[in-house]
């Protein structure tokens, strides 16, 4: 096997794609992997001097490896830096098992911890349904408004806690079960599907985002496999024009600076999760409904919510008075 290491790094990371296929990443996991594998490979051919066509796997050494992310810790943020080392850490990994390399040099490279994850839910206690009343009156004033869409959105991230990949996964027969018992029907992340329980409420806001559909696009046919939410134009929303109608809903409706920074449509899913710890769920419940891969992602909304119980509650007034009197 010793041959394989005088394989050129280009030709390793094109084999490394080639392996992951069966495991059906998404083409944003595979995008972020591209971009992590060219950003520290464009430093390793300045660190070494080499052409792309010259820098073999062999070359890929813990030294080289150290500078090379060192120089992209000095412009990248902390995140970044651990999603990349992660991602050059599962291809070196790879390098090895599949004879390219002794041993895989990560160990040597150092890595900045990883921060705890912190939900991000909407601020104030009625501004998801104070969201919903201005998404279903119209608020939003764009030059052609489409509420029946907004409060689908809205509505999908809130009692649902969908993700934005989820959401554009979704299609009319998504909407599964009985009368009174049904259920959305999910492709989650890392394709792990999930049925998520919802109330007659939620039929009835897809029946007429549906038949709002049909009004603007007659000339279309909306089967019941066709991607549920759409765009102005009727075809199949972008990540990008699903960010940005949920940021215009928030800036519409008078609640931009209830929203966390960066959230946006993830601070919908987040509004979901503390809301069912607020209301007892376990971690486990959690866990099935947003479809987590672990458990301890779900466990820090409940420990969140615990903290922010015991801020609420040491803010009582009273308190001030028996500091006064003890």
């Amino acid at each position: 096997m010793r041959y394989k290491m005088f394989m050129r790094v280009s030709e390793a990371q094109q084999a490394f794609f080639a392996a992951r296929r069966p495991r059906k990443d998404s083409p944003h996991t595979t995008d972020a992997y591209r971009r992590d594998l060219a950003g520290i490979t464009a430093l390793l051919l300045r660190e070494l001097d080499r052409s792309p066509d010259d820098l073999m796997v062999e070359m890929l050494t813990a030294q080289a490896l150290r500078n090379a992310f060192g120089a992209f810790a000095d412009t990248h943020a902390k995140s970044s830096v651990l999603r990349a080392w992660s991602t050059w850490n599962q291809f070196l990994t790879f390098c090895v098992s599949d004879g390219l390399l002794a041993g895989n040099p990560m160990g040597a490279v150092a890595r900045p911890k990883a921060p705890p994850l912190t939900p991000k839910p909407l601020r104030g206690e009625e501004t998801p349904e104070q969201l919903l009343a201005a998404a279903a009156d119209g608020a939003r004033r764009t030059r052609d408004p489409w509420p029946e869409r907004d409060v689908l959105v809205i509505a999908l991230g809130l009692v649902a806690g969908l993700r934005a990949a989820e959401m554009r996964a979704l299609t009319a027969r998504s909407l599964v079960g009985r009368q009174g018992e049904m259920r959305l029907h999910v492709h989650g992340k890392g394709s792990r599907d999930r049925s998520i329980p919802v109330q007659p409420i939620m039929e009835k806001i897809i029946e007429e985002y549906l038949a709002s559909c049909r009004r603007r696009f007659p000339q279309q046919r909306f089967g019941p496999s066709t991607p549920l939410l759409r765009d102005r134009a009727g075809e199949p929303i972008g990540r990008g024009a699903l960010e940005y109608l949920v940021k215009s809903c928030y800036r519409w409706a008078g609640l931009h600076d209830r929203v966390p920074v960066g959230a946006n449509l993830h601070a919908l899913r987040h509004t979901f999760a503390t809301r069912l710890a607020e209301d007892g769920a376990t971690a486990s419940e959690i866990m099935a409904l947003l479809g987590h891969a672990s458990l301890a992602t779900s466990q820090n909304y409940i420990e969140a919510t615990g903290r922010e119980q015991r801020a609420a509650a040491a803010s009582n007034r009273t308190y001030r008075a028996l500091d006064g009197i003890v």
